[in-house]
């Protein structure tokens, strides 16, 4: 498991502490924008494009990541 963990941090040219930086801002990101599209779900009027807009916005992330 560490192995292929520190495969991974190379092939991310990260270390560990900034790996976990990224991942934690990209799931943090995207809890946010499912409740944000849940209360759409409930209320259309509100937050009409919130959600895809951070959909397209963590994908431009992690583009440039690559």
């Amino acid at each position: 498991m560490i192995k292929k963990s520190q495969e991974h941090l190379n092939s991310a040219n990260e270390s560990y502490a900034e790996h976990m930086s990224v991942a934690f801002k990209v799931g943090s990101k995207m809890i946010a924008s499912g409740f944000i599209a849940l209360i759409h779900g409930l209320i259309p009027a509100i937050f009409e494009r919130n959600a895809s807009n951070r959909i397209k916005e963590l994908k431009n992330f992690i583009n440039q990541k690559k």
